[in-house]
C-alpha cells in the first residue's frame, strides 16, 4: 500500500485504483498489480473490492432490519426498532409524496433498499483512507478503494437497473404502442415527430446517466479530498495538525453529502418510476 507509494502522485494513484482480476496480457488471470495492467484486462474485469464491499453491507443491511421486524414488539419499542420504525415512516412519506401512479407494492421497499444500501455504500468514506488498504496491504492484496460509489461500475449498475424498471413499467403500464406514441409525439405533436423523437431518446438516456455521474462525482471528489488532506500529514507536525482539523471538518460536513446523494438518488428513482405509471392522452 503506501510502502510502494513513493511519491505524493502515487499515493494518490494507489487509492484511487480499484482491485481488478481478470485476464491479463499473457492470457493468464488473476489480480492487476498495476494500474496499466488493470487496463489492459478491459471491459470484463471485475472490482473485487467494489463487489465484496457491495454484497457485505448489502447482507448487514438485511441482517439488521429483518432482525428489528423478527423482534418487533407491540409495547414500547427499543432504540434499534425505533430507529428502523422512524426510517421505514420517512421512506413512506417519501414515497407517498412523490409517487402517485397508483398502487405498486415494489416501490416502498425498493426505495427503502435503495436509500439504506447507498448510505452505507458512501458511509464508507469515512473510515480513514489508510486503514482498509493498509490492512489489505499487509494480506498480500495491491490494492484495496473500500467505497463503492467511487467506481462509476457500481452507479451505473444501480442507475442502469433502475432505468430496466422504468422501461418495464412503461411498457406494461402504457403498452408498446402508448409508450412509442408518448416518444414520438411529446411535446410538438405528430407533426413534430423527428425533433420529439431526438427530444424524448436523449431525456431518456439521461435518466440513468445523471443518475450515476451524480452520486459518482460527488463520492470521488469527497474521496479524493479525503486523500488530499492524508497527504499533509507527511509534511510535518504543523501541517499535520492542521491536517486533522481539516479531516475532522471534512468528515462531519461529508456526513451531509452522503445522506444527501443517497436521499437524492432514491428520490429521483421514486420519480422516474412515477412517471412512468403515468399514461398521457
Amino acid at each position: 500500500m503506501a510502502g510502494e507509494a513513493h511519491t505524493s502522485a502515487d499515493y494518490i494513484r494507489h487509492h484511487l485504483q480499484n482491485l481488478a482480476f481478470g485476464q491479463r496480457p499473457d492470457g493468464t488471470w488473476g489480480l492487476a498489480h498495476s494500474p496499466e495492467e488493470a487496463q489492459a484486462m478491459g471491459f470484463w474485469s471485475l472490482h473485487l473490492d467494489t463487489l465484496g464491499v457491495s454484497i457485505v453491507l448489502g447482507v448487514l443491511f438485511l441482517y439488521l432490519f429483518r432482525k428489528a421486524a423478527v423482534n418487533a414488539t407491540a409495547g414500547v419499542p427499543g432504540p434499534w426498532q425505533n430507529f428502523v420504525e422512524w426510517v421505514v415512516e420517512f421512506i413512506d412519506t417519501s414515497v407517498r409524496g412523490s409517487f402517485s401512479g397508483g398502487r405498486n407494492l415494489l416501490i416502498a421497499p425498493l426505495a427503502l433498499t435503495i436509500f439504506i444500501w447507498i448510505f452505507l455504500l458512501n458511509l464508507m468514506d469515512l473510515v480513514p483512507i489508510d486503514w482498509i488498504p493498509g490492512l489489505m496491504s499487509a494480506l498480500g492484496l495491491p490494492y484495496f478503494k473500500l467505497v463503492p460509489t467511487t467506481d462509476p461500475n457500481a452507479t451505473f449498475g444501480m442507475s442502469i437497473a433502475v432505468f430496466l424498471l422504468v422501461l418495464y413499467y412503461s411498457f406494461k403500464i402504457k403498452g408498446v404502442g402508448g409508450f412509442a406514441a408518448e416518444l414520438a409525439l411529446h411535446p410538438f405533436g405528430k407533426w413534430g415527430m423527428p425533433a420529439n423523437l431526438f427530444l424524448e431518446l436523449i431525456n431518456l438516456i439521461a435518466k440513468p446517466v445523471s443518475l450515476a455521474l451524480r452520486l459518482f462525482g460527488n463520492l470521488y471528489a469527497g474521496e479524493m479530498i479525503f486523500i488530499l488532506i492524508a497527504l499533509l500529514f507527511s509534511a510535518g507536525i504543523g501541517w499535520g495538525v492542521m491536517a486533522g482539523f481539516l479531516q475532522l471538518g471534512w468528515a462531519i460536513f461529508h456526513i451531509l453529502i452522503i445522506t444527501l446523494q443517497a436521499f437524492i438518488f432514491m428520490t429521483l428513482t421514486i420519480v422516474y418510476l412515477d412517471m412512468a405509471h403515468q399514461e398521457h392522452h
